[in-house]
């Protein structure tokens, strides 16, 4: 089971809203449980939370300064178990 799924609370709207706007709201849906989204602006990008993000971010850098130091793609992508076309995407791309 997806662990956000896991993780959502059941809240009573009644608790929470409005009754007019509860009002409304049943004019759409009545009994069911609705999942009301974050706005965009509150997403988290992939891996920021877990320090996923982080830590290929610090591989990747370790892998553009190697090839800088002059290894080659072939040797990149042995060391770090990755393909040569992946290594490419990580040294030729700025950031």
């Amino acid at each position: 089971m997806n662990k956000e799924l896991a993780e959502m609370k059941y809240v009573n709207a009644n608790n929470i809203i409005p009754e007019e706007l509860i009002t409304e709201l049943q004019k759409y849906i009545q009994g069911e449980t609705l999942y009301i989204p974050k706005p965009r602006a509150m997403h988290k990008k992939w891996g920021t939370s877990s320090g996923a993000r982080k830590k290929i971010n610090e591989r990747n850098s370790k892998i553009k300064q190697s090839f800088y130091d002059g290894y080659s793609i072939s040797e990149l992508a042995e060391k770090y178990f990755l393909s040569p076309e992946t290594i490419k995407k990580i040294v030729y791309t700025k950031e």
